[in-house]
């Protein structure tokens, strides 16, 4: 059946039965194939199994030697039968298959993660912690230790924990409440810094840039605050009709990209009051964006259960670029340091988390396990990693972006070292 062979194309037997296509098709009819065509950006069926403009048997009869290194001609001195092109063929580079783990590497309890869409209640810090808000509690979690912290327990004020977010430096972690303060908190010190007002209600949405802290609330509003100055310097960004859900700056620092449960994606700079770019194409909340590393300007966002839609946006020009419907409610996406890839994570209807190429949108890995909607991610400092949420209180952790592609020793038929003991 045509679609399992398919699906096994990527594996390195797959990728063997294409080169074996291929040496005969040399040797047989002379087809002078050079290099394995690759299974992902070529047809396959168009490469390996074209018509062949060479007829099986010719009667010709060779009436002038043929150089031998002319291509097909087997030089007289070989102690090959092969010719000179399936020589080539057969040394040519193959990349090796890209192994994604189909569970993750851990996972961890995280009793009272709320499974709530507007709430963003996992960070990984640029000093390899994690910081999970539960309940009323901040947690910390080693990632080198695996040693567990708690932050900070908000039940004494009768609030809850509704964001938390990093600075890039890992030394403060910022936290949103339900009642719609913001504190800052010294992780190492285990200390509160501050703790900001302005907002009348939660605070969902938090992203930092360099000392400016910007938070997004059910109130509609943005506050943007410089953490080391009073209270007072604050600027007030006010575009959204409802609830602030996704707030994320751009790599460069210029500009803050906002998604609301308007439905509507707004892009700011770091100096106007008013949006200057409002994208409207989402038919659903817009919680999940994230910012390219890779090229300047290039903005992703994912929309609600309604529209379940990835949707690329140059932000240089204002100009969308194109779009995917995921099949699922997109909760949160982010990009690779490494590679043109990015993962999305998804609710209702089926829980899973996708990896994808960029610009192609193929498909790099399915991987599923949460029994609850997908509703919090987060990638490691190194990059390679990421760390997903649910409320089905727990956390996975899964080897994504790896850097080391193949980990397992080639199975290839063609790789005579692995039966070497």
């Amino acid at each position: 059946n045509h679609n399992h062979r398919s699906k096994d194309a990527g594996s390195d037997t797959g990728k063997d039965t294409v080169a074996y296509a291929a040496l005969l098709r040399n040797e047989l009819l002379g087809a002078g194939i050079e290099s394995v065509p690759n299974l992902h950006t070529e047809d396959r069926r168009h490469t390996v199994f074209s018509q062949d403009t060479h007829s099986l048997f010719r009667y010709t009869v060779h009436t002038k030697r043929v150089p031998f290194d002319s291509g097909n001609e087997v030089s007289p001195y070989s102690l090959s039968p092969l010719s000179n092109k399936s020589h080539k063929l057969l040394r040519s580079p193959r990349k090796p298959a890209r192994k994604i783990s189909k569970i993750p590497f851990k996972v961890l309890d995280a009793p009272e993660l709320q499974d709530d869409f507007y709430l963003n209640l996992v960070d990984w810090s640029a000093g390899n912690l994690l910081s999970v808000g539960l309940g009323a509690c901040v947690y910390l979690w080693s990632a080198c230790t695996s040693q567990v912290t708690r932050l900070c327990d908000l039940s004494v004020d009768g609030d809850s924990v509704t964001s938390v977010c990093w600075n890039e430096r890992g030394s403060l972690v910022a936290v949103g409440t339900h009642k719609g303060y913001v504190q800052i908190w010294d992780a190492a010190g285990g200390r509160k810094l501050t703790s900001l007002e302005g907002h009348s209600a939660r605070v969902g949405a938090l992203a930092w840039n360099g000392e400016q802290l910007s938070s997004g609330s059910r109130d509609r509003v943005i506050l943007q605050r410089d953490v080391r100055t009073p209270p007072s310097a604050e600027r007030r960004l006010q575009g959204h009709r409802q609830e602030v859900c996704g707030l994320k700056w751009s790599p460069d620092h210029q500009h803050l990209a906002s998604g609301g449960n308007d439905n509507k994606l707004l892009v700011w700079n770091s100096s106007s009051l008013l949006p200057m770019q409002q994208y409207s194409d989402h038919l659903a909340a817009v919680k999940a964006i994230a910012w390219s590393p890779h090229q300047h300007g290039l903005l992703v966002s994912g929309g609600g259960t309604a529209d379940r839609c990835l949707r690329f946006w140059n932000t240089l020009t204002g100009q969308p670029l194109q779009s995917t419907d995921t099949g699922s409610q997109v909760c949160n996406l982010a990009w690779s340091k490494h590679a043109n890839e990015l993962v999305s994570t998804h609710g209702y209807s089926q829980n899973q988390i996708l990896v994808w190429k960029y610009p192609s949108l193929n498909q790099v890995a399915k991987l599923t396990g949460h029994s609850y909607r997908v509703l919090y991610l987060a990638v490691s400092p190194d990059g390679e990693a990421i760390v997903t949420g649910a409320g089905d209180e727990t956390l996975r952790f899964w080897n994504v972006f790896s850097k080391t592609r193949c980990t397992k020793e080639s199975k290839s038929v063609l790789n005579l070292f692995t039966r070497i003991r």
